[in-house]
């Protein structure tokens, strides 16, 4: 097949020919097939733009346009597919453009080259991808928000430092997923934002003499404008590098969400259990199911660094305008893509199949001093310094592990019978700040629904503000759903 820049001797040396292994050491077709139907559409721009702007006869640019759509619909429907034997995606398409209709597609190239080709394909590509992952993360906005709707009030530990810490929902905490996410969300737009323009007509990295009209192929193609300088625009890969950002970060976050779903369906947590649509069985054990989905969507972030890390390397150190060196983006960027729409549409049908269990939820959460924290503002309330109530509260907290003693570790009565069993002569042995204090009153305070219901705060876990949030969430995905390319 003939090679798109065979055309001089100049400077070759002795060799006859290209070495058949470092000709196939230097073809890119393997992955950068993947561009056909981005490299008809950018091709389709080109040739009308020649037309209109009398660099071609228009009847020539209309015979061009007419072969690139047969092209495109033929690879729509299968009928066309790229050969393996081209160099590249733009060989074949102009070879076999020129194939069809003879010297009318030699015509084509006027006024580009394949480094303005390859830096428009793989933009048009990567808006495709992004907005393809962003439906795929507003699945996720779904399932999440209908998990958590009917979970505004279901009491869970929250922890630090993987201790349980204070009470929360079980919707509080799933909404925290979202709050990532919607950064993440935010990440890729802000990523299309910088990535609207076309690199069409920086030709190698000077542009062209010839009177092409970049800001009318930009516009055909819906981008915002021409890139601003012909050399970064055959140089750039910014685009990609951003996209691999925003999805190494989802993909972090993915994680962490990922092991709470792993560690909640253990027996030693216990929190949900996982559909058999989600879990797997073992070969050996016939009394397991795994949460796999949600442990390979944790490994998978390993993955989504590399190529972010991959992408940054191949353009430190190098020159502008373009190197060979960023053949090597393409297939970094397509695994970007591919894993991250990958996870984040099994991430979504993953949280559909979590079976939480309320019960447990609460047995955990009340099965520890999480109300210690407002033992102390209740004082607070009362006038005391923090420092002083500090104290005081961990008076209390010392007294419940009294009434458990060493034979139920772990296990320790209600704080409300701690209390009615202390009274008030028995607070005030704890801590002269307990002094005057009903027990009734305290009791009332430290109940685990009654410290979350007063967390009625812009952020925190009131049910009603979990609520709130659930249908802020919910706007923000009807929203975006209206506006997504």
């Amino acid at each position: 097949m003939a090679k798109l820049w065979e055309t001089s001797k100049v400077g070759a040396g002795s060799g006859a020919a290209l070495d058949p292994m470092i000709e196939a050491f230097l073809s890119s077709i393997g992955f950068d097939n993947r561009l056909l139907p981005e490299d008809l559409e950018g091709s389709i721009a080109h040739a009308a733009m020649l037309g209109e702007k009398g660099i071609l006869p228009e009847a020539t640019a209309r015979e061009l346009v007419r072969g690139l759509e047969a092209l495109a619909a033929g690879a729509r429907d299968g009928s066309v597919t790229v050969d393996p034997k081209a160099e590249d995606v733009h060989s074949f398409v102009e070879n076999e453009l020129t194939a069809r209709l003879g010297d009318v597609g030699r015509s084509l190239h006027a006024g580009r080259s394949r480094n303005d080709q390859i830096a428009l394909d793989i933009r048009l590509w990567l808006r495709k991808r992004s907005s393809e992952l962003r439906a795929a993360m507003l699945g996720a906005f779904d399932a999440i928000c209908d998990l958590a709707s009917a979970h505004a009030s279901t009491l869970m530990p929250g922890y630090t430092h993987l201790q349980r810490a204070q009470p929360v929902t079980f919707a509080h905490h799933l909404m925290a997923w979202c709050a990532a996410l919607e950064r993440d969300y935010g990440r890729f737009e802000d990523a299309d934002r910088r990535a609207d323009e076309s690199p069409l007509g920086a030709c190698a990295l000077a542009g062209t003499g010839l009177p092409v009209d970049r800001e009318a192929t930009a516009g055909s193609m819906g981008f915002a404008r021409p890139s601003r300088n012909s050399m970064d625009a055959v140089a750039d890969r910014d685009a990609l590098v951003e996209f691999a950002a925003a999805a190494a970060t989802m993909q972090m976050h993915l994680s962490r969400f990922c092991e709470e779903i792993v560690l909640w369906a253990s027996a030693e947590f216990g929190f949900v259990g996982v559909d058999q649509s989600c879990s797997t069985g073992s070969s050996v054990m016939p009394q397991k199911r795994n949460p796999d989905p949600a442990e390979l969507i944790r490994g998978k972030a390993g993955r989504a660094y590399g190529d972010l890390v991959g992408l940054l390397v191949i353009q430190k150190g190098l020159p502008l305008a373009y190197g060979s060196d960023l053949q090597e983006d393409k297939e970094l960027v397509f695994d970007s893509a591919d894993t991250a729409i990958a996870c984040a549409r099994a991430f979504a049908r993953l949280v559909r199949a979590l079976e939480p269990r309320p019960e447990r939820m609460r047995e955990a959460a009340e099965d520890g001093c999480l109300w210690a924290a407002d033992a102390a503002e209740f004082l607070v309330l009362k006038g005391l310094p923090f420092r002083t109530a500090y104290v005081a509260g961990r008076k209390l907290v010392e007294a419940r592990a009294a009434a458990a003693g060493p034979a139920k570790l772990g296990r320790s009565p209600a704080v409300g019978a701690v209390i009615a069993d202390l009274g008030a002569a028995g607070l005030e042995a704890l801590h002269e700040a307990w002094k005057g204090v009903d027990p009734g009153e305290l009791a009332r305070y430290l109940s685990l629904d009654a410290c979350v219901a007063r967390r009625d705060l812009v952020g925190g876990p009131a049910p009603s503000r979990a609520r709130t949030e659930i249908e802020r969430i919910r706007g923000f995905v009807a929203g975006k759903r209206t506006t997504l390319k």
